[in-house]
């Protein structure tokens, strides 16, 4: 689930889920604040966020995703913990899914941010905007550690080492994003003060003396 600068594809016909496949489909670990299409396996985290400066990185190519019944073996069962932790916001923003509806609201979630970010960025946001768009990037991050948690400490000693040490990896990243969100909160609104002292001083300047 990785947030770049892009917009993700489209698929024309989506071919419909097969009855329990999300169920025991690879989850992928939780990285950041909206997911890929169509995740369908562990993929390694991606530390950029949308907007950011290094957010024109390219995607890492998608692997290809397991059979049906290799799917279904895997030992984390997302229904499971959907029904543990049902108001995580993984379920809405990086469960794995072919949804078109799904697919299209979380798209519309995601120009809905990078549009904010953006004024954010160009110190056109409100303070109430600064603080609603940085408190979704907390809230997202912390319900991603929450779930990459649950899925070690239940499932840890039957995963890969290599899929262990992504939902480790995704833990800290997200972990090291909650703590430089008070500095990046206070940095967007000293970058406001500054600009609107500036446009109140270019308003008095066109009036004149």
């Amino acid at each position: 689930m990785v947030v770049l600068w892009w917009m993700p594809s489209r698929e024309d016909n989506p071919p419909p889920e097969e009855p329990g496949r999300e169920a025991r489909s690879r989850p992928a670990p939780p990285v950041v604040d909206t997911p890929s299409p169509t995740p369908s396996r562990s993929v390694a985290p991606q530390a950029t966020l949308a907007g950011e400066p290094d957010a024109g990185s390219a995607a890492p190519e998608p692997e290809q995703a397991p059979s049906f019944e290799a799917a279904r073996e895997h030992p984390v069962n997302l229904e499971k913990l959907r029904e543990q932790m049902p108001d995580n916001l993984y379920w809405e923003l990086g469960a794995p899914t072919k949804d078109p509806e799904i697919l299209r609201r979380r798209e519309e979630q995601a120009r809905r941010w990078n549009t904010l970010l953006g004024k954010v960025q160009s110190n056109t946001a409100t303070e109430e905007e600064i603080h609603q768009y940085y408190e979704h990037r907390r809230a997202v991050s912390e319900d991603f550690i929450a779930f990459a948690s649950r899925v070690l400490q239940e499932h840890g000693a039957q995963l890969s080492e290599q899929e262990r040490g992504l939902y480790e990896l995704s833990i800290q990243m997200h972990r090291t994003r909650l703590e430089e969100i008070p500095r990046q909160v206070e940095d967007a609104l000293a970058r406001k003060a500054v600009q609107d002292r500036r446009r109140e001083e270019w308003e008095r300047g066109k009036k004149g003396p």
